[in-house]
């Protein structure tokens, strides 16, 4: 029986990688993009996380590489080296039967100089590596590219966002005249047209959307921070999951710093990944998560880009992400390989808009609130108002207690009085049964 790739006329090198790892189907990106590819096309793809977009590029580009000729023909770049050393690794797997044939190397931050420069003096055939430190292998001539006809640009508006771009024109500036440029990337920004126009002639541009917002696995639930501290609340949250591994996301190095430090003053098992980590740390905390040793990462929107890190049982969003895209890409971390998972929003009034938002692109939100530690459900309430001059418009509020503006200790206050009311109340029936059993 034939092989579903085996229509692409791969080699067979490729076809039995796929078969090794119990890949049968091709994903619609690849569908639509390996036969360009192949056939020497640029192409731009759209796509989000978890929709294939990888194997995509990686197996049509091994299936061009001719291992008869000793220099780089093809270079891969993604804006973190989690995400490089990750392609790298999903590279190695498809390599894996060439019998080091087709070479790949590995060319990211962290590392040692001079040593990066000893190991490329043998060329690879495959160059996989972040913008930053490619660029200065070129420049030190360490790294020869003038030959290289193929270059990957992987989540290519997040190279955008972190001031990449200039280093992936460099090193693209070096390449063949006729490079085949491959671009992916979930949004297309206007501020990266003038890149595509520069190195692109007539793109195949592929644009796949999620058959959902989010995997069906996943249940979204919606806490409400009702003025509390946010990482202390954030902590209870997570400690009442109780999960295999929960990622924590906050929206800047700064507010993790501060998340983790919760956490760490709990002695729980938690580390923390951003962009302020050094290399060496980065490394680290990988590795603890590949080996399963860790059950809360705080962390920014670094992990929530293409990292693939297996038994994410749990997702929790300190406040709703300023880029609403990456609501889908953090929640797109659990539920995977076949597994459930939960994605827990915790959002103050001013995340109304955005919660709307996501509503309106199929999120289905479960209202929660945790009190005393148990999950309690919470009604939500649907009110309709009239705005002067407006259409009338719905609102979503969350019934999290009574809706009257109260003085702060006030419900402290009341609660107080009440119990010691009920105190007074059960000392007069202890007084009313004494006498009666005097009589």
């Amino acid at each position: 029986m034939k092989h579903n790739f085996e229509r692409f006329n791969l080699q067979p090198f490729l076809i039995e990688a796929l078969k090794q790892q119990q890949i049968e189907l091709p994903m619609e990106i690849q569908e639509r993009l390996i036969p360009a590819i192949r056939n020497g096309s640029d192409v731009i793809g759209q796509s989000q996380t978890g929709t294939g977009k990888t194997l995509a590029f990686l197996l049509p580009l091994a299936d061009r590489i001719d291992p008869e000729k000793n220099h780089v023909q093809a270079v891969i770049t993604a804006p973190t080296r989690e995400l490089a050393g990750q392609l790298f690794e999903e590279l190695g797997k498809l390599l894996h039967h060439t019998d080091g044939e087709i070479t790949a190397k590995l060319v990211t931050g962290g590392t040692d100089r001079s040593r990066m420069v000893d190991k490329l003096k043998n060329p690879p055939h495959i160059a996989v590596g972040t913008p930053g430190r490619i660029h200065d292998m070129v420049k030190e001539q360490a790294l020869d590219v003038h030959q290289a006809s193929m270059y990957v640009v992987d989540e290519a508006d997040q190279m955008l966002d972190m001031g990449f771009l200039e280093d992936v024109d460099q090193v693209g500036a070096r390449m063949t005249e006729d490079l085949q440029m491959m671009v992916f990337s979930a949004t297309i920004p206007e501020k990266l047209q003038p890149f595509l126009r520069k190195y692109m002639k007539h793109p195949k541009h592929v644009k796949v959307e999620p058959k959902q917002a989010s995997p069906r696995k996943i249940e979204h639930w919606l806490i409400p921070d009702r003025d509390r501290d946010v990482n202390q609340l954030a902590l209870e949250v997570a400690t009442a999951f109780n999960p295999f591994l929960a990622v924590i996301f906050a929206n800047s190095k700064e507010e993790a710093d501060e998340l983790f430090a919760v956490f760490a003053a709990e002695g729980l098992n938690a580390e923390k990944l951003h962009g302020g980590i050094s290399p060496r740390e980065r490394k680290k905390v990988m590795k603890k998560l590949r080996d399963a040793e860790v059950q809360y990462l705080i962390a920014s929107d670094l992990v929530a880009r293409g990292i693939d890190v297996k038994g994410i049982s749990h997702i929790i969003n300190v406040g709703l992400p300023r880029e609403l895209e990456y609501y889908v890409h953090r929640v797109g971390r659990t539920a995977r390989a076949g597994w459930d998972g939960i994605a827990a929003t915790i959002a103050g009034r001013h995340d109304q808009a955005a919660v709307e938002k996501l509503e309106s692109q199929g999120i289905k939100f479960l209202h929660k609130d945790l009190k005393k530690g148990e999950w309690v459900e919470l009604e939500q309430k649907m009110r309709r108002r009239k705005k002067q001059g407006k259409a009338e418009s719905t609102e979503v509020t969350l019934k999290t207690g009574k809706p009257k503006k109260v003085k702060p200790g006030y419900k402290k206050k009341f609660q107080q009085q009440k119990e010691q009311e009920q105190k007074r109340q059960r000392r007069l029936e202890q007084k009313r049964n004494n006498r009666a059993k005097r009589k």
